[in-house]
């Protein structure tokens, strides 16, 4: 059976180690478990690194960018085709201006023909009407529909 091939968007990365937060944690390392079992194929971006890097924390910051590492993701890159399609979701009103980086994750992995945008970021990305949206003008690009989904969600699928 074909591996599904995950980009983990950067909040998938910080709920690793997000102690004040035990359930999302706990379903988050259990999704990097399945990972480890080579269950799924896991990508992110030059976005994803530039955000870890970002972490005010530098102890956390330290974990995250050496999560990275141990996991080895493929790194996608924003090219002209992403910045495209981003500009049609900005017009589209899918996200709010100041959350363009949503849109760059989600753009990014439909251009690269990602199967489900992992994230825990359930107020701009994971939810119906983003889906919808972000379908809706996929298909009008001539892209094919991505899912966009928490992790425990993914490993409800995988079960």
């Amino acid at each position: 059976m074909k591996k599904l091939k995950l980009y983990l968007e950067t909040s998938v990365w910080n709920f690793l180690f997000a102690d004040d937060a035990p359930e999302k944690r706990d379903k988050t390392q259990r999704l990097f478990s399945s990972i480890k079992q080579e269950l799924f194929e896991i990508y992110i971006s030059d976005i994803v690194i530039a955000e870890l890097s970002d972490t005010s924390d530098i102890n956390k910051r330290g974990l995250l960018l050496s999560s990275v590492k141990e996991y080895n993701p493929i790194e996608l890159v924003r090219d002209e085709e992403v910045d495209a399609l981003v500009k049609k979701y900005m017009e589209a009103r899918i996200f709010p201006e100041r959350y363009i980086d949503d849109a760059r994750h989600i753009a990014i992995a439909v251009v690269n023909n990602i199967d489900i945008v992992v994230s825990w970021n359930q107020d701009h990305m994971v939810k119906v009407q983003t889906r919808f949206g972000v379908n809706g003008v996929n298909r009008l690009e001539g892209y094919k529909d991505i899912d966009i989904a928490t992790p425990e969600e993914v490993l409800s699928h995988d079960e």
